[in-house]
């Protein structure tokens, strides 16, 4: 498995595999052609979610003199793939295809995937729980036996750019980008003080729907594994750092755990939605805010695993269907949802503990089976479910 860095990446929404991904490929083309005019077509869930997702806007932003074009008949390869054809002087001088492969990853055709070098020896999380209890670490430890000695202060920074995307959420009203006008909902969930909802749920909401918003005005976040699933793993470490006063310190040791559970996610099934679903997304946050919450309250290795396997587990075929293409609906609320769910799944791990008859890398295994046998229209196109069927109502 590759670092915990190339999981946890900083960078501009909605999307990590519609913008982080395409930016980075557009950098890349920078750095090896001197064109002076670029033309970009998009196919699969890049053509068809593109604009909503301002795909063809951070590419223009990215490359000079280019323009943009969305190409949703031709079938390819892979669901996010890019041409890119670089001309001077009025001729082409090259032309080249990336994929955008998932958390802002992207592979150019014909290469190996090779981004970052394998670092973790262990490949799945039975293989790594028995190397922990067998050395006697915590999952953190795990992480900081193999990272290199950068990756406190890399967490840290991811730790304040969440923290940062909370407080500019909480602090923006009005509008989200884009024809659905949907109204940012952060400030108000975090003022309502109607005595029908219980703290935890308005303030955890808040925090998920500002990191949330945030991401859909094409905002700096982290990916939680992607941009779609940021406000989810935020939303509960603000809460638990906020509210129940847990230090910094252990908020990366979280961030760890956490990071290391998504990777195993990553390395043996898939974090896009565009191949496997917003299983793929919110169903990893879960499971990655689950493994923080049971890392802090209660740090038992086998609840930590309980309790991802009981987040992922029931999330089990959630389609990625946004509306027009926006992750606005219903991906907003989704992580608010997903992040009552990840307290959930830790507090239900604890009860039943000794119960358990499914490992997680079961459930990652059924995760992938099911995002490979999930109709196309359900993986990130806005062809199907509730792209299909949603009826604007103003």
């Amino acid at each position: 498995m590759k670092s915990i860095k190339e999981l946890y990446k900083i960078g501009k929404g909605p999307s990590s595999s519609h913008t982080i991904g395409p930016e980075r490929a557009c950098k890349k083309i920078l750095s090896k052609y001197q064109g002076d005019s670029y033309k970009v077509i998009l196919y699969g869930s890049l053509a068809f979610t593109g604009r909503g997702h301002l795909t063809d806007k951070v590419i223009q932003e990215t490359l000079p003199n280019a323009t943009v074009e969305f190409s949703i008949d031709k079938l390819v390869e892979h669901p996010n793939t890019m041409d890119f054809y670089i001309y001077k002087d009025g001729g082409l001088i090259a032309e080249e295809r990336y994929y955008s492969i998932g958390g802002g990853s992207i592979l150019r055709k014909g290469d190996a995937f090779i981004e970052g070098e394998e670092i973790y020896p262990h490949k799945n999380f039975d293989e790594i729980k028995e190397y922990c209890i067998q050395n006697n670490l915590q999952l953190y430890d795990y992480v900081y036996q193999f990272e290199d000695e950068s990756i406190k202060d890399y967490l840290k920074t991811v730790w304040t750019t969440m923290k940062e995307a909370i407080h500019e959420g909480l602090h923006i009203e009005g509008n989200l980008p884009g024809p659905l006008e949907v109204k940012r909902k952060a400030r108000s969930l975090l003022y309502n003080q109607s005595q029908k909802n219980s703290i935890e749920l308005r303030l955890i909401s808040a925090y998920a729907y500002a990191v949330s918003e945030v991401n859909a005005s094409g905002g700096t976040v982290v990916t939680a594994p992607t941009c779609g699933a940021a406000g989810v793993l935020p939303a509960v470490l603000y809460y638990l750092k906020d509210i129940q006063k847990y230090p910094d310190a252990r908020i990366i040791d979280a961030l760890a755990t956490a990071g290391i559970i998504g990777n195993v996610v990553k390395h043996n099934a898939s974090i896009s939605g565009a191949e496997a679903g917003c299983q793929a997304e919110i169903g990893t946050a879960c499971s990655m805010a689950a493994a923080a919450h049971s890392e802090l309250t209660n740090g038992k290795i086998d609840n930590i695993e309980y309790a991802c396997e009981i987040a992922l587990e029931h999330h089990l075929g959630l389609t990625c269907d946004p509306v027009l293409g926006y992750v606005q609906i219903p991906c907003i609320e989704r992580n608010a949802v997903a992040a009552h769910r990840a307290i959930n799944a830790s507090e239900l791990s604890y009860l039943l503990m000794g119960t358990r008859k499914v490992s997680f890398d079961t459930v990652v295994e059924t995760m992938k089976e099911t995002g490979h046998d999930l109709n196309s229209n359900y993986r990130e196109t806005s062809l199907g479910g509730l792209a299909k069927l949603f009826k604007n109502k103003k």
